[in-house]
């Protein structure tokens, strides 16, 4: 009986063997049959392993007392005390609160902004003048950051700008907007909006090209409005493309952009204006703290990991749409 059982348990892993190979040779020769495909996706592959993975053998610093010229191997093991500096300072709560309100406030306004843009130019019939406005909200997008502050600096400014024009023929007085803390997250997710708007509903304007007409006219024939045929055919066609993009926005919800941010801040705003990519910019690598700021991004990019396997497996026990 003992030499049957181990013969058979050699069959088994025979023939699992003779499995996993015919699987690898499947691979092997779809591989083969579509290498033009693989060599497009080649430079990306490239781009990642070069520009994400690697880097991720920089993160030990977070975890010594980095000094630049032993190199990243080099210096002693500080455990997680450059963490703990981070938690038990002054500056963590407030950084929180500013990230996370700049984030949530994007998101909240932010989010529908491209989903109604593209419904709209999608309702509209004229091509020419659909091509005006797709061209007119894309442009923005290709404005450099620098122009854009530099642009919010002269419409608001508080004695000649346009903004501030407008308000005093309606018989109000200046604001000096750059400097008020409460209208920095304002001014920031607002601008924001305009700027990517347009690019953000190229994606769902694809997705509502794939529609069928004949759904449409069905619609028409059924004595449907406009609204209606929005509602009940534009909408749900877009609902699995907005959930997944929601879900990437909500994994990235702790990285605010950092040179807006930067380029926006003064002394008069700072507190609202300090969010933890500028306090990692400011103490890490202009204080030359290198061991803290890599361990003040690591606890930022750890933040946003949990939070996007969070919200993708909502979204999958919620709507069945998820990631993976």
């Amino acid at each position: 009986m003992k030499l049957q059982t181990y013969s058979g348990a050699g069959s088994t892993a025979r023939v699992l063997s003779k499995g996993k190979n015919a699987g690898l040779s499947k691979t092997i020769l779809y591989v083969k049959q579509n290498y033009d495909l693989y060599l497009f996706l080649a430079p990306s592959i490239i781009y990642f392993i070069i520009f994400c993975y690697v880097p991720m053998y920089g993160v030990q610093i977070a975890f010594k007392n980095f000094v630049p010229g032993n190199g990243i191997a080099g210096g002693s093991w500080a455990g997680f005390t450059h963490f703990e500096r981070f938690f038990n300072s002054h500056y963590f709560w407030l950084l929180i609160k500013n990230t996370l309100g700049i984030s949530i406030y994007s998101l909240a306004a932010g989010f529908p902004a491209p989903i109604l843009l593209a419904l709209m130019v999608n309702q509209v019939v004229n091509e020419r003048f659909k091509k005006i406005v797709q061209t007119v909200t894309y442009a923005p997008y290709f404005i450099s950051t620098v122009v854009i502050v530099g642009m919010l600096t002269i419409f608001l400014n508080l004695n000649s700008g346009l903004i501030n024009q407008l308000i005093k023929l309606c018989g109000g007085e200046s604001i000096f907007f750059m400097a008020k803390p409460e209208w920095f997250k304002t001014i920031y997710v607002f601008s924001g909006i305009w700027q990517s708007a347009g690019w953000g509903s190229i994606i769902y304007l694809a997705a509502l090209s794939s529609v069928s007409m004949e759904l449409y006219q069905a619609a028409i024939v059924d004595g449907a409005n406009k609204f209606q045929r929005i509602w009940y055919i534009d909408i749900p066609s877009i609902i699995p493309t907005a959930v997944i993009l929601l879900i990437l926005n909500c994994g990235s919800l702790m990285s605010v952009g950092f040179e807006k941010a930067y380029l926006m801040k003064n002394s008069l705003n700072a507190s609202s204006a300090e969010i933890i990519a500028t306090y990692v910019y400011e103490v890490g690598l202009i204080g030359a703290q290198y061991s803290f700021s890599a361990a003040v991004g690591l606890f930022n990019s750890v933040i946003n990991f949990i939070l996007l396997l969070i919200v993708n497996k909502i979204s999958k026990r919620a709507a069945n749409i998820s990631l993976w």
